[in-house]
């Protein structure tokens, strides 16, 4: 369970190899101008990217302002309750400005779009089109019948494909150094809160050799950091081979040459072999740090998630992963107050957190989600009682938290550069091998050669903490 702020993406943002495959010919005057907000997940991230690079190869020239713009593009999440609201909040804005004659049209795309459909275009009926989520390669049709003033097709949804689709043409919006790789699609997982396999459909894997390809254009392009993301990691092979394959994608994934660090995230507990955790804890570039969303630990309240893994079996997982992966870095999302959790239940996950001492942890509220199998459970909780119970389980881990970063004053460590501070002189926001972009925290880094540039990685000393925040002080040169 993740999502993001809404992001507007800046036509300054980092072209993977589109130059190269423009057609030759193409004329230099653009079809029309677009601004683009995506929302969501890393994994709507990427649909985003392909969208904006297939917009650039057809003509279309992106601006960061929508005001003015001839069409807006946002690409919505339609998770939670929380993630739907800001998505909505998002296209109420457009459609202000579409009223008020400041862009000509608004097309929704993403997880939102393809979840109600129809319903949507009834309930805001000023927008232009609709394309769900596997209609995302089609954007560029629905953007000449826009701004053709044809109307006679106004939703795009396909179904979802028996393999994940191409991420190849991809006009990126994380910085240059670092960028988000999907190896699969999709969820066979039915835990009872989820929707995604509703609006993304079963697990459809990418095979290996074309994500390979992506990850050595993604390296050509200048990525230092590859993140890797699907909606169950651990499940990446099994509808195309017959048997899980993340252990033999990350071995062909460090032979990528001019990648420094392969992030691994959405690891889901079952299938987390001896081989794979060897694979892991042996790399050079593939990164200690695992992201494993376990939502709970109570049995009772695992079995009605229907997570398929019980409180013994995770501890279990959780000791021989510290046990055989030197230094390694665990993050993990819970869930409070889902259906019929006590407060016996809740209790025993407050003491879990404590027990366990995740390195981060984010916590969200449960959203009811009518069209899920959890929305027709009994017991339902106030949301005073969800949220209490999530202040209580952020403080459980807040001491953990901040304890960790004083453990940290006086090691040195390598950095990753993200941006400079705005406003101050030679001093950077980055992160170590432990942080993960958006999600975790951020280390400020200063001092040593005025020539540092976003994605050097550098050697520093940690010198101060700062909450869930460190500051660092360069000892090394940009590697």
């Amino acid at each position: 369970m993740c999502f993001t702020a809404a992001a507007w993406v800046s036509p300054l943002t980092s072209l993977v190899s589109l130059e190269s495959k423009r057609p030759e010919g193409k004329e230099e005057k653009a079809k029309g101008s677009y601004a683009f907000v995506s929302l969501g997940c890393a994994k709507n991230l990427v649909d985003s990217e392909q969208m904006l690079g297939l917009l650039q190869l057809d003509g279309y020239e992106l601006v960061a302002d929508p005001d003015g713009a001839d069409f807006v593009i946002v690409n919505t999440c339609g998770f939670i309750e929380q993630a739907r609201d800001e998505s909505f909040a998002t296209i109420d804005e457009m459609i202000g400005l579409k009223k008020d004659g400041r862009t000509r049209g608004l097309i929704v795309s993403g997880c939102l779009a393809e979840r109600q459909r129809e319903d949507l275009l009834k309930a805001r009926p000023e927008i232009d089109s609709l394309v769900g989520v596997f209609g995302r390669e089609e954007i560029t049709r629905v953007a000449d019948r826009l701004l053709g003033d044809l109307d006679e097709q106004r939703s795009v949804f396909r179904p979802a494909p028996i393999r994940a689709l191409l991420d190849n043409n991809r006009l990126r919006i994380t910085p240059s150094h670092f960028a988000y790789l999907k190896i699969s699609e999709g969820c066979d997982r039915l835990c009872t809160f989820c929707a995604i396999p509703r609006m993304r459909g079963k697990h459809a894997t990418k095979p290996i050799e074309r994500v390979i390809t992506e990850a050595k254009e993604l390296a050509a392009d200048g990525v230092r950091e590859l993140i890797v993301v699907a909606q169950d990691t651990t499940y990446y092979g099994m509808d195309l081979y017959g048997e899980p394959r993340l252990t033999e994608l990350l071995r062909e994934l460090e032979q990528v040459k001019g990648v420094d660090w392969i992030r691994l995230m959405y690891f889901y507990p079952m299938y987390v072999t001896d081989e794979l955790i060897d694979v892991i804890a042996g790399a050079k570039q593939i990164l200690p740090y695992i992201d494993m969303p376990l939502q709970h630990i109570n049995d009772s309240m695992l079995r009605r998630m229907s997570r398929r893994v019980t409180r013994a079996e995770t501890e279990a997982l959780l000791s021989k992963l510290r046990e055989r992966i030197p230094n390694l870095t665990l993050r993990t999302t819970l869930i409070t107050g889902f259906p019929g959790e006590t407060d016996e239940e809740f209790n025993e996950l407050v003491e879990f957190v404590e027990q366990q001492r995740f390195d981060h942890m984010g916590v969200f509220t449960y959203s009811f989600e009518a069209d899920t199998p959890s929305g027709r459970l009994a017991d339902h909780l106030p949301e005073e009682v969800k949220e209490e119970r999530r202040e209580r389980l952020m403080a459980a881990q807040q001491p953990v938290a901040f304890e960790r970063n004083q453990a940290q004053l006086g090691k040195r460590t390598d950095i990753i550069l993200d941006q400079p501070v705005e406003g101050e002189h030679n001093v950077w926001i980055g992160r170590s091998e432990a942080d993960a972009p958006d999600v975790d925290g951020v280390i400020y880094v200063s001092g040593g050669n005025t020539g540092l540039r976003a994605g050097d990685i550098v050697r520093c000393e940690i010198a101060a903490s700062h909450g869930y925040d460190l500051a660092a002080a360069v000892v090394g040169k940009p590697k």
